[in-house]
């Protein structure tokens, strides 16, 4: 619980300013339910997972929101070593379309 709430933090801490509506609080609380699955699972992802995916996409509709999400999910995978090929079909396999890559490299701000 501790390494979650310094994860937290430092999302908190590393995100950029922007004028986006969405935070990275509300990308993580709408992604929660994945960090299990992400670094260890398997197969089809639960269903309160894609339900957060879910609403992540429909919340994040500016540019400003969509870069926003970008990097605090980039900077989450990073401090909690996902599986990166399990991260990058998260949204396909949740029927969802997200308008960036899920990955520890991607550039976030090249979303538009």
């Amino acid at each position: 619980m501790k390494s979650l709430t310094l994860l937290l933090v430092l999302i908190f801490l590393l995100s950029p300013t922007s004028e986006a509506a969405i935070t990275c609080s509300d990308v993580i609380g709408n992604l929660r339910p994945c960090i299990s699955y992400l670094t260890s699972g398997s197969g089809k992802p639960p269903s309160p997972c894609c339900a957060g995916v879910s609403t992540l996409s429909t919340s994040a509709t500016t540019t400003a929101d969509k870069q926003t999400a970008c990097n605090c999910i980039k900077n989450a995978s990073k401090n909690l070593n996902v599986n990166t090929a399990l991260a990058q079909a998260l949204p396909s396999n949740c029927g969802v379309s997200l308008p960036f890559t899920v990955s520890p490299t991607v550039d976030c701000s090249k979303i538009t």
